[in-house]
């Protein structure tokens, strides 16, 4: 006699997913000096694209930790002011879900500026917030379920506590087990190096500041092998291009989208794309709107109508996928006929 399918087997999920997703996120670190703060307490930080942040998934890379008080160990000998540690008040926290923010990433470099303290009172917070999370080694993965569909969150980097992004069989392994149980699998990953010089997307391992910061295409094509559906990466503070292969939509770095204080907003490092993906129920691509934002030291955070990330997007993908298969227009990236 034949065995029934599973309900869960021939559940349906649904036609469209509706992923927003979005860079490096720092509203204000009070180390060393309250001064880095923003003079509205960060209230007003998404002002300008709150009507944006919107979607099944609201993703976002938090480039810090949530913590009041404490003193960080990596500016030991060094002069506070001219040290990046970012900790931001703990009240903080409520703003990324209130803005919508639903997926973070905390695979990161500054996540662990404040040790073991500030990785605990941070994941402390997001869990209270319900916000999902992932990429420290004790929390490499998050499986959860919305509206039906049952999601895998996982998020790599090069950095002290985080899941490697330098070990892509681990990474290709964890994916595999995941997508065994999950509906639609999204990959994070902080890699390459920083700033404008390395606004291209090599096939080679990155080397930044003596450390190896990965090799983000071969990382990005292995863990879609695996049975990823998409990939978002972040960590060199400038839009990066963007590809898909296999169907699945991969963004080489969504750049400084909401960093206030000590980052620098020169140039290419103050735009960024706010990325609409439209997924099918497989997971695969259908289309991707790209809103482009800017930043600066008095603005902050403001929609750009020169939509300069987009057009940096494109000619990026032209130059460093020569040959893909998408179509720029209108600020929508599509797959050609």
């Amino acid at each position: 006699m034949p065995v029934a399918k599973s309900d869960t087997t021939l559940k349906k999920i649904k036609d469209t997913i509706s992923i927003t997703a979005v860079g490096d996120i720092m509203l204000g670190s009070a180390y060393p000096s309250k001064t880095n703060l923003p003079p509205d307490d960060a209230v007003n930080s998404f002002k300008a694209v709150d009507s944006l942040l919107k979607g099944d998934i609201v993703f976002g890379n938090l480039e810090g930790c949530f913590l009041n008080t404490g003193n960080s160990d990596k500016c030991k000998g060094i002069n506070p002011n001219n040290c990046y540690a970012f900790r931001m008040p703990e009240r903080y926290a409520g703003i990324y879900k209130k803005a919508g923010f639903n997926v973070l990433s905390i695979a990161n470099n500054h996540v662990g500026d404040f040790n073991a303290k500030g990785r605990k009172n941070t994941t402390r917070l997001l869990d209270s917030l319900q916000i999902h999370y992932a990429g420290q080694l004790n929390k490499p993965f998050e499986l959860f379920e919305k509206d039906s569909v049952k999601y895998a969150f996982c998020a790599f980097a090069p950095n002290e506590n985080t899941v490697s992004i330098n070990k892509i069989d681990s990474a290709k392994a964890l994916v595999s087990r995941l997508k065994a149980q999950a509906d639609i699998v999204i990959v994070s990953f902080h890699g390459g190096g920083e700033g404008a010089r390395f606004e291209h997307v090599p096939r080679t391992n990155e080397i930044f500041y003596k450390e190896n910061r990965g090799n983000v295409y071969a990382f990005a094509h292995a863990v879609i092998d695996a049975g990823a559906d998409v990939v978002l990466g972040h960590g060199p503070h400038v839009t990066r291009a963007v590809e898909v292969y296999k169907n699945k939509f991969i963004a080489y770095s969504l750049g400084n989208f909401c960093t206030y204080g000590m980052f620098s907003l020169k140039g290419n490092n103050g735009i960024a794309p706010l990325l609409q993906l439209k997924l099918n129920s497989n997971g695969d691509f259908i289309v991707a709107d790209v809103v482009s934002v800017k930043q600066d030291k008095i603005n902050g955070l403001t929609i750009d109508d020169a939509n300069r990330a987009f057009i940096r997007m494109k000619q990026l993908t032209d130059v460093d996928f020569i040959g893909h298969q998408l179509r720029f227009e209108n600020n929508r990236i599509t797959l050609k006929d």
